[in-house]
Order: C-alpha cells, then structure tokens, then sequence
C-alpha cells in the first residue's frame, strides 16, 4: 500500500468521512489521484461512498470495518517497532525521550491540524 493511500486511511480514521476534494487537500494530491485512490481502496474493500444525508449531492468517502481493521493494525504495528527501539536505549536516553514528549505532542497536534485542513 503507499504512504498516501495509508495516510487517506489514517486520516478517515481520525476524522470520519470525507468528500474526496477534501481528501485530496488534505494529502496534497489533485483530485484525480484522490478519485482513483479511493477507487483501489474501494475495491479492496477498505472504503465506501456514501451520499451525505445534510446534501444529497454530495458522496463522501468513509472507511468500512476492514479499512478501520487495517488502520489500527498498521498503528499497533507501529507501537511495537517503537517499544522495541525505546527497549535499546539508555535509561539517560529514555529520560530524553519521557522529557521531549510534551514538545511531541504539540507538535503531532500541529500536523494534525494542518493535515485537517480548514474547519468546514
């Protein structure tokens, strides 16, 4: 799977359902690779379109069960690889880390915003 259609997952994951154009903001691809995107993770079964009952013009893609499946199993993968590392380190090196995490924090809530793009 590729890093953007990964991230389209994630950020269905975290933000419910999307209509394309805003996923396509929201990853920094055009629209025509966001609509060919969603097809692929259409046909493996990991999204589906649904009409928007607020505007019955509007589809908006959303995540089905396999595609909320894959999403949490990439990211516990994720925890393992990082527990794994952190088990490496120093105790000096670990302290490092515990005393960084606020600054990462703020910092993953920055990236989240701006990937969220502009509150509709």
């Amino acid at each position: 799977m590729s890093l953007t259609s990964a991230a389209t997952l994630a950020t269905l994951d975290r933000t419910g359902p999307r209509r394309i154009t805003d996923l396509a903001a929201v990853e920094g691809v055009t629209q025509p690779a966001m609509t060919a995107l969603v097809r692929v993770n259409e046909e493996s079964g990991l999204v589906e379109r649904r009409g928007d009952a607020s505007d019955k013009r509007v589809t908006l893609v959303c995540l089905t069960e396999a595609g909320a499946s894959y999403v949490r199993t990439r990211r516990q993968a994720g925890v393992h690889a990082f527990e794994r590392l952190i088990g490496e380190l120093t105790g000096d090196e670990v302290e490092a880390l515990v005393a960084a995490l606020p600054a990462l924090k703020h910092l993953a809530e920055l990236e989240s915003q701006d990937r969220e793009g502009p509150k509709q």
